[in-house]
């Protein structure tokens, strides 16, 4: 997939999830964080084959670090998801409303990026 095939399909799912309620992000977020420590001994047993392939192929020692996954990396990432699921969601909030000379009320939303 292209760059343009990916900004496509961005604004695309920026449109889909401006309708999707509060609840049902909060619960999608959920449920990654869950299949996420459901998935790790897999997850580890691919990313171990993503590094020797990669040391194979000469990658250096700091990109490697990068790429490396811990039992400890996985569940930090499950509970930043967890994290975002519990913040106020910001889509549809009103950030700035002003009032133009000629009278017009004029604002700034929170919408998806896309």
């Amino acid at each position: 997939m292209g760059v343009r095939e990916v900004a496509l399909a961005a604004k695309e799912a920026a449109r889909v999830l401006a309708r999707v309620s509060s609840d049902r992000k909060d619960g999608a977020l959920r449920a990654m964080a869950a299949a996420l420590e459901r998935e790790a001994p897999k997850l580890l047993e691919e990313n171990r084959a993503d590094l020797d392939q990669a040391r194979k192929n000469g990658l250096s020692g700091p990109m490697l670090d990068r790429l490396a996954l811990t039992q400890r990396i996985i569940s930090e990432m499950a509970q930043g998801l967890r994290e975002v699921a519990a913040l106020p969601d910001p889509v549809g909030q009103v950030v700035r409303m002003w009032r133009r000379p000629n009278g017009l009320l004029v604002g700034r939303m929170r919408i998806p990026l896309g």
